[in-house]
């Protein structure tokens, strides 16, 4: 029996697909999530696809005492997987201190809890937010991290500072900070996948939205950026192989082979994307035509980056291989999933 797990965020679009890949490696798991963004049913999901419950408490990681309680009722938990987050840029500009809230409390909780409850490590889910209009590109994770364009972003860079001080300052953990491109596609069986409340704010959900006529059309933000097309260029990566890449380093701690306390990856494909050359690929994945235009700039856009991913290839013995058109096919999977269950 492989150790337990702590999930926070685990109902959500990433933390959903990690619990599946954790529990397929023999990991048992427990979901923490308050459901401010997510829904309790994709535990059912889950447990379709794998063949196995994941214990599920609904707590509020910024409640010190109800996430200590997490503890006490499962002592066995050897490492945390820490999701939990609020995530939209455009929100965290309206709504900082929300942000800063949310994001920043349920991490320090964590960190004070871990050495009481003897719990060895905690994966944290960064962004390559933090690297901002990198100046060379593909960007490294020696590249310099760039002022923050949101509170979102901010959030971000300061979680993974506390993670650092913390460690540095002699907390017996160990981390993994994985900085991750764009996530995107839904689990291949249509039980789980991205679920955004209201409009969404990420492209692959608005796109199929708009391609099943939720959406009356999409809106392509600026074609005069200095990229072949003249549309943003992103590394979009499958969900489930980046939910993957959470056990491999999840592995790689439990198995006590980090070779640092506290250790960096990017994860994404090492190559970059337009929005264009994403429109174009659904279309020809799935053989239906987007409604689509393109329209001025959307303020906050950074015009292109991608990540050189060799350091999580050879030290995680992991690797992003899944075709574009694949991951298309299992996003539009998963809305005609929805349309058929009377959802969406």
């Amino acid at each position: 029996m492989k150790e337990t797990i702590l999930v926070t965020g685990g109902t959500g679009f990433i933390g959903s697909h990690t619990t599946v890949e954790l529990q397929n490696a023999g990991y048992e798991v427990v979901i923490v999530d308050n459901l401010s963004n997510s829904q309790a049913d994709v535990i059912d999901g889950i447990e379709k696809i794998t063949g196995k419950r994941p214990a599920f408490e609904k707590v509020d990681l910024r409640d010190y005492d109800a996430t200590e309680a997490v503890f006490r009722k499962y002592p066995d938990i050897s490492g945390i997987i820490h999701f939990a987050a609020s995530k939209a840029v455009g929100e965290s500009v309206q709504k900082p201190l929300m942000y800063y809230r949310n994001n920043i409390l349920s991490l320090v909780n964590l960190l004070e809890l871990m050495p009481k409850y003897n719990v060895k490590g905690i994966i944290f889910s960064s962004s390559c937010t933090v690297y901002g209009q990198p100046d060379v590109l593909p960007v490294t994770e020696e590249s310099p991290i760039k002022k923050a364009e949101s509170p979102y972003g901010n959030t971000k860079q300061i979680n993974e500072e506390i993670i650092q001080d913390t460690i540095k300052s002699g907390s017996p953990i160990k981390s993994i900070i994985l900085r991750y491109f764009n996530p995107i596609g839904s689990h291949p069986t249509a039980l789980i996948g991205e679920m955004p409340n209201g409009v969404p704010q990420n492209l692959i959900p608005y796109l199929t939205q708009t391609a099943i006529g939720i959406r009356e059309q999409l809106s392509v933000f600026g074609d005069d950026y200095n990229t072949p097309d003249g549309s943003c260029i992103r590394d979009y990566i499958y969900v489930v192989d980046l939910a993957k890449a959470h056990v491999s380093a999840m592995t790689r701690i439990m198995e006590d082979k980090t070779e640092e306390s506290v250790e960096i990856y990017n994860i994404g494909t090492g190559r970059g994307t337009s929005v264009l050359e994403l429109i174009n690929a659904f279309e020809q994945s799935t053989g239906v035509k987007l409604n689509y235009k393109i329209v001025g700039r959307r303020a906050g856009d950074i015009e292109k980056v991608w990540g050189n991913v060799d350091k999580a290839n050879e030290k995680l013995g992991w690797r992003a291989d899944t075709p574009l058109g694949d991951v298309l096919a299992t996003a539009w999977k998963w809305q005609l999933a929805l349309r058929e269950r009377n959802i969406m």
